[in-house]
């Protein structure tokens, strides 16, 4: 298997908030590691001690929503009801990608990520030239 050259990944730093830094410390996450990579064949999510790998093929499609309240918002989050999980790090908006099939971590599925990344737009743009459709779903947008 070949591997990809770092001109054929895009990414997307994780906008962190400055009131969201300190408590985003306990979970080690920094601006050098809080990121969305997008490759040609998968995309790559790391929060700080928090990563999650998806292949491309299993994105069904993606979605820009937000803004959300700061304090539900924040963090390495886990929905309750539908077992979304969240990379956090502000609250002004971010982009949910929807899976094909849910991944399987443990005991764990995991439906959907939400990833708050600086570029909601550029993210956005960039999984609609990879071939996954979506659209913005903010009010007032």
């Amino acid at each position: 298997m070949a591997s990809e050259s770092s001109a054929d990944v895009r990414r997307f730093p994780i906008r962190i908030g400055p009131r969201s830094k300190p408590p985003l410390l306990l979970l080690g996450v920094r601006e050098r590691n809080a990121y969305v990579e997008l490759s040609a064949t998968e995309i790559n999510a790391s929060f700080g001690f928090y990563h999650l790998r998806v292949p491309l093929t299993n994105v069904a499609r993606w979605s820009i929503e937000g803004p959300w309240l700061w304090l539900t918002a924040i963090g390495v989050r886990r929905g309750i009801l539908k077992g979304d999980l969240t990379f956090g790090g502000n609250h002004k908006g971010g982009v949910r990608l929807d899976f094909s099939q849910p991944l399987r971590r443990s005991i764990l599925s995991i439906p959907c990520l939400y990833v708050t990344v600086g570029d909601l737009e550029g993210l956005g743009q960039a999984l609609t030239d990879a071939g996954i459709s979506g659209e913005d779903k903010r009010q007032g947008q």
